[in-house]
């Protein structure tokens, strides 16, 4: 009997034993959580609520009322535009298999390989690609933020196609793909500091130099049509944010809950310190002045959002808010550029003045997440390093995309368009009758 007994256990033994290996290759499997995916669609809703109606509420009601509509169709078609692009060869080119540093490979264009049941982290590879895809597609968006009220919609659609391969796509893979070489560097870069805002802030300044200024600029007023679509704007680009900055935890968990906070604070601090700046400049403290602000705050807190602490994140949106703020009232009119809607004042300089200061507060001595051997004046290099070759990348990108957008559509509305308005002019109907 005991030795029937040794033997069934020696033979379970050995049967458990040569099972191991399966073991731990299912173990190693990577599995969907449902709480992350949850939240990950989620915010991936979140950061499309941004550009649509955010974004487009927020810049169609800082123009003047004949070009409202063209405003915001322009920020719909290029979206959708980008949409279809990732899908076709974005994806692959920011976060396919094999590459290099610069840019991946093309393996998994028009989502090849990519499946319901194939997982990236803890969720649906889908949900990431569409996740990143809204990404892309507010990107493009904000860059028209310096062009309208003058360029045609056809140039617009070109520009998109052209920008997004060639500055966008590869930007996203330095700086987010582990192969990316911005990442091997180490640079922080929690949500798009340097992938959306200065990306799209400079390529903005670039895009408004070449297509020259506005008739009438600025000379004539041109104030905004309605600060209330403006503010309504403001509110739902906040609201969304939370799934633009905790999103990019990639799950429900702490790192979300830091983002999640610092959204908050830094935003607000942004938005009062405007106001602030403006006062002390000796205006009164406007709706427009708060709305800049939070803005400015938002873009400032997209880098740092899970790389800082509260306080940091605080003292982050009032130091960016109060540059801002000059970048604005004292530096463009100053050079003369006609950057119409700010992107450039706003997203450029917030997000250059956000990526360099995450390398501050991700300090521990100052309440960041770094380790206790955070060394801050190598990493302030490497953020440097990452927001210097951004400028640059954009710029020549910038200049290449729309130098072709004029040679196929000759770039800009004749001036009986631009003094009639681009509602009428380009698409044929108004946004008030």
């Amino acid at each position: 009997m005991n030795r029937k007994f040794l033997c069934g256990a020696g033979a379970l033994g050995a049967s458990l034993f040569a099972a191991m290996p399966a073991w731990a290759q299912a173990a190693a499997t990577p599995t969907i959580d449902k709480g992350d995916t949850a939240w990950m669609l989620t915010s991936t809703l979140l950061v499309f609520l941004m550009i649509l109606p955010g974004l487009a509420l927020f810049y169609g009601g800082l123009t003047r009322s004949k070009n409202m509509l063209s405003t915001m169709t322009q920020i719909g078609a290029a979206a959708s535009l980008a949409m279809l692009i990732w899908v076709m060869w974005g994806y692959t080119m920011a976060f396919g298999d094999g590459g290099n540093a610069f840019v991946a490979g093309f393996g998994k264009a028009f989502l090849k390989g990519v499946t319901p049941d194939s997982v990236s982290g803890t969720i649906p590879e889908y949900v990431f690609a569409c996740f990143q895809m809204t990404f892309a597609a507010i990107t493009v968006a904000l860059v028209l933020g310096s062009t309208v009220e003058r360029i045609k919609f056809s140039a617009v659609m070109v520009f998109a196609v052209i920008w997004l391969t060639i500055v966008y796509f590869p930007i996203a893979h330095m700086v987010w793909a582990p192969t990316g070489y911005f990442f091997g560097l180490g640079a922080l870069d929690y949500a798009g500091g340097t992938v959306v805002h200065i990306n799209a802030g400079v390529s903005a300044l670039v895009a408004a130099i070449i297509l020259g200024k506005r008739k009438g600029f600025p000379n004539e007023p041109m104030p905004p049509h309605s600060l209330t679509l403006t503010f309504v704007g403001t509110g739902l680009l906040w609201v969304g944010w939370f799934g633009f900055n905790a999103g990019s935890a990639l799950a429900a968990n702490g790192a979300a809950s830091l983002a999640m906070i610092n959204t908050f604070v830094a935003t607000a601090s942004a938005g009062l310190f405007w106001m602030l700046a403006e006062r002390l400049a000796g205006h009164k403290g406007s709706a427009l002045g708060f709305c800049s602000g939070v803005v400015a705050g938002l873009v400032a807190v997209t880098p740092a959002a899970g790389n800082s602490g509260p306080f940091g994140a605080i003292v982050l949106g009032a130091i960016a808010s109060i540059i801002c703020f000059l970048a604005v009232s004292k530096l463009k009119p100053a050079l003369g550029y006609d950057d119409a809607l700010d992107a450039f004042g706003v997203h450029g300089i917030g997000g250059i003045i956000g990526a360099i200061g995450t390398g501050i507060v991700y300090s521990p001595a100052l309440g960041g997440p770094g380790k206790a051997d955070f060394d801050m004046a190598h990493q302030l290099i490497v953020q440097i390093e990452a927001v210097l070759s951004t400028v640059v990348i954009s710029s020549i990108g910038t200049v290449i995309a729309i130098f072709i957008a004029k040679a196929v559509t000759g770039l800009r509305v004749s001036s009986e368009v631009e003094l009639e308005g681009l509602d009428i002019g380009e698409h044929g109907e108004r946004a008030y009758n």
